[in-house]
C-alpha cells in the first residue's frame, strides 16, 4: 500500500532526517547530512532490500565530472560548463537548465570529497569516450562495477556511523495540516508496520521503471521492453508526489540500453561500439548511427525482427571488452560467438550471408572514405573489422527512468506552483534527471551523475533545513 495519511498524533520513533532509499543517492545523502547537521542531529536510512543495492549495484558504477582532481592529475582540461554544454547538446536543449547547471557543478567537488574525505579509491577511465562527452570524466571505482562504487560508499557511510534499517519498506507517508511531513509508516520484513517521525525527509528511493503500469502510462514503447533495473523501483516517489500535489516533470524521459546480452542478460559495453563494433539485425543489416547514443537504442533494437539484434566485432575488440566484468560474465554464459569467416558466422547467427557480406563491405568502403554512411556515422577514426568475427546476440532494455518529482536547485520538492513543499527533499531517480523528456537526451552517467551531485546537495539542505528550524 502506497499512501499518504494524517499525522497519527505520535510515533515509535523518531528521526531528525529521514532518507527513504541506500542506493548511492541516499547513501551520499546521509554522509553530506552528517557533516551539515548539528551535532547529535539523528539520521536514518530506510532500505526495501535486506540489503542495499538497488540501481546503483546495477549499474555500469560510471559517474561523469569535470575539472576533478583526478582529471588535473591526468593533464585533462575540463570544466562544469563543458560537461553543462555536453548535457545540453545531448537533450537538444530540452533538460531542466537550472538543475543541469547545479549538479555540474556539484558533481566536481563531490568527487573530490568522496575520494578525499571518504576514501572511495576513484580512477579515471581514459580508454575510450562514451558518446556525447568531450573528453574523458568518466570516474570509477577500480573494479568498474556499480556493485563496488555501491560496497564502497557502504563502507563510507558505516565510518559515518549512519544507520541503515534493511528490509524497511516505506509505504505511508504522514503529513500535518500544514502539508509537513511528519513521518513515515514503513513495512518491516516481519510485516509490522512500524512508524517513524523525521523533521526532514529526503526521497531517494529511485524511480518507476519496475512499475508496469506507470511505465505504460508515461512511456509506452517500453511498456513491454525487458527491464534492466531493480524490481523494487516501483515508483513510491512519484505517487506519493501525486497524492500531496507535487509537480512531476520529464515522466517519457528514461535511460534504455541497446546491448543487452540475450537471453544471457548481461550488459555488454557500448565501448565497443564506440572503439568500431557495429549492430546488426537478423538481415544482416545495420539500422542506426551506432555512435548516436546507446539509451535511444533500446527502442531502435526492438523494433527489429523479434526484438534481436547483434553486436557485431573481432578480436581486437574482444580484449576491449575483457576489461569489462559484464562483458567476461557474457562470455563465460556462452554469450560470445566466434568464426574463422563471414559464411562461417552468418551460419551461425541464421543470418543471410549476402546480407553480411555487403555490411562488412559497406564498412570497410567507409573506412576508407570511399563511401558516406547513410546513418551518419564516421568509420574513419578505427580500424576496421577483420577476421576472425565475433558476435553477441542482444535485445533492448529499458534501465531506469528519468522522470519523477520536479525539484529545485536546492533538492526540494515544487508543487503545482513551483513552490516549495516544506520538509520534503528528493534525490536521484525520485526527482527529474537532467535528460529531458526523450531516451534520446540520456547523456551516459546523467543517472549516477544525479544520484551522488543531488543526493549531496539534498543531505546538505536537509542539514540547514535542521539547523534553520524549517
Amino acid at each position: 500500500m502506497v499512501a499518504v495519511l494524517p499525522d497519527p498524533g505520535g510515533f515509535e520513533i523518531t528521526s531528525n532526517i529521514v532518507i527513504i532509499g541506500a542506493g548511492a543517492c541516499g547513501l551520499v545523502a546521509g554522509m553530506a547530512a552528517r557533516e551539515a547537521a548539528f551535532d547529535g542531529a539523528t539520521i536514518l536510512l530506510l532500505e526495501r532490500d535486506k540489503s542495499p543495492s538497488g540501481s546503483t549495484a546495477l549499474s555500469s558504477g560510471f559517474i561523469p565530472a569535470a575539472g576533478t582532481k583526478l582529471q588535473n592529475e591526468k593533464g585533462i582540461e575540463d570544466s562544469p560548463e563543458r560537461l553543462e554544454a555536453d548535457i545540453m547538446a545531448k537533450a537538444k536543449g530540452s533538460a531542466h537548465f537550472p538543475l543541469v547547471r547545479a549538479v555540474t557543478a556539484e558533481i566536481r567537488e563531490a568527487i573530490d570529497w568522496l575520494s578525499s574525505v571518504h576514501g572511495l579509491p576513484f580512477i579515471l577511465i581514459d580508454g575510450f569516450l562514451y558518446p556525447g562527452h568531450a573528453t574523458y570524466r568518466m570516474h570509477a571505482m577500480p573494479q568498474k562495477t556499480g556493485a563496488a562504487l555501491q560496497a564502497a560508499l557502504l563502507d563510507a557511510a558505516e565510518q559515518c556511523d549512519l544507520p541503515i534499517a534493511g528490509g524497511h519498506r516505506a509505504e505511508i507517508l504522514y503529513r500535518d495540516g500544514q502539508g509537513r511531513i511528519t513521518g513515515v509508516g514503513v513495512r518491516t520484513d516481519t510485516d509490522e508496520l512500524q512508524m517513524i517521525g523525521c523533521d526532514v525527509l529526503i526521497l531517494a528511493c529511485n524511480g518507476y521503471g519496475g512499475n508496469p503500469d506507470l511505465v505504460r502510462e508515461h512511456i509506452p514503447e517500453m511498456a513491454e521492453a525487458h527491464y534492466f533495473g531493480h524490481r523494487s523501483n516501483q515508483g513510491e516517489a512519484v505517487i506519493w508526489g501525486q497524492k500531496i500535489g507535487a509537480r512531476l516533470a520529464d515522466m517519457s524521459g528514461y535511460q534504455g540500453h541497446g546491448s543487452v546480452a540475450w537471453p544471457h542478460g548481461a550488459l555488454i559495453s557500448w565501448a565497443l561500439m564506440m572503439e568500431g563494433a557495429v549492430l546488426i539485425n537478423k538481415d544482416a543489416e545495420r539500422f542506426s548511427n551506432e555512435h548516436e547514443g546507446y539509451s535511444e537504442q533500446a527502442a531502435r533494437v526492438i523494433a527489429q525482427r523479434g526484438g534481436i539484434g547483434y553486436v557485431l566485432f573481432d578480436e581486437r575488440l574482444l580484449g576491449l571488452g575483457r576489461g569489462f566484468p559484464d562483458f567476461v560474465d557474457a562470455e563465460e554464459a556462452g554469450a560470445v560467438i566466434s568464426a574463422e569467416t563471414p559464411e562461417e558466422l552468418a551460419q551461425k547467427l541464421k543470418i543471410p550471408l549476402s546480407g553480411l557480406q555487403d555490411t562488412l563491405r559497406h564498412i570497410q568502403d567507409c573506412h576508407t572514405a570511399s563511401s558516406v554512411d547513410p546513418f551518419g556515422r564516421d568509420f574513419t577514426t578505427h580500424p576496421v573489422l577483420n577476421a576472425p568475427y565475433k558476435a553477441i546476440r542482444v535485445t533492448g532494455a529499458l534501465f531506469h527512468t528519468q522522470g519523477g518529482l520536479d525539484v529545485d536547485e536546492r533538492a526540494r520538492v515544487l508543487d503545482q506552483n513551483g513552490i516549495p513543499l516544506p520538509n520534503l527533499l528528493a534525490a536521484g531517480g525520485a526527482a527529474r534527471g537532467v535528460s529531458g523528456p526523450d531516451v534520446s537526451g540520456y547523456l551516459s552517467g546523467n543517472g549516477l551523475l544525479t544520484a551522488v551531485a543531488l543526493g549531496r546537495i539534498a543531505g546538505r539542505q536537509a542539514g540547514r533545513m535542521l539547523e534553520a528550524g524549517e
